[in-house]
């Protein structure tokens, strides 16, 4: 089977970013009782629609502003410290992979970030997504949570610093209160670029961001 012009500047892309950035993985497991609870709640209100990876999405955004290390680009040189948050959103298409991307996306509400995937998404599943919606951004997001993958690794998508792998949310003992009890965690892994963000770094990022998403409702605020 010959290989398309798509497959082609995957292959060459990836590539690139695997032999040229030293990648490292960081893991947690997210607590999403509360999450699943506030999205029930947002999901009751009239035309809205709201999926757990438009939270993590919206988490990622807020969380970027607060550690502007893992929003840079490394220029040799120089690291480009990226003042606006554009999160690439990865969705399969029949031949391969496009990342569609949400502009500022720190300055839009859940349901705009709902409502801008959807068409996004839409819209590359169809091939009619413009060259300019897929470049700019400063930040990726993979979500395989919807084929039931519990964790995964990622391979960062140029010129980004770091990428967020999302696993699907399971059910399952969890221990609270020194209570053994029935809870719902999801597993997510941050690729990053060791050029640009340490260790420490990216393991505060990924602390804040649990902590978006544990507690939805300082998303809100």
């Amino acid at each position: 089977v010959k290989n398309s012009q798509m497959r082609k500047v995957i292959a060459k892309r990836l590539s690139e970013s695997k032999f040229t950035a030293p990648h490292y993985y960081l893991m947690i497991e997210v607590d999403m009782d509360n999450a699943m609870a506030s999205r029930v709640k947002i999901n009751s209100l009239p035309d809205t629609k709201v999926s757990f990876n438009d939270m993590v999405v919206k988490a990622c955004a807020m969380a970027l502003k607060k550690h502007p290390q893992v929003n840079t680009s490394w220029n040799g040189d120089t690291t480009r410290y990226n003042q606006h948050i554009h999160v690439g959103v990865a969705v399969a298409v029949d031949e391969g992979l496009v990342v569609p991307v949400l502009k500022f996306t720190d300055q839009m509400s859940l349901t705009q970030i709902g409502t801008l995937v959807k068409d996004l998404a839409g819209r590359a599943r169809v091939k009619k997504l413009t060259p300019a919606e897929m470049e700019g951004s400063t930040f990726t997001v993979s979500n395989l949570g919807m084929f039931g993958i519990l964790e995964f690794t990622s391979i960062i998508n140029q010129p980004n610093s770091a990428i967020l792998s999302v696993g699907t949310i399971v059910e399952k003992p969890v221990v609270k209160n020194g209570q053994i009890v029935v809870g719902n965690t999801m597993k997510i892994s941050l690729a990053c670029d060791h050029r640009t963000v340490d260790g420490a770094t990216g393991a505060q990022f990924l602390q804040t961001l649990r902590a978006y998403l544990e507690n939805p409702v300082t998303m809100l605020a």
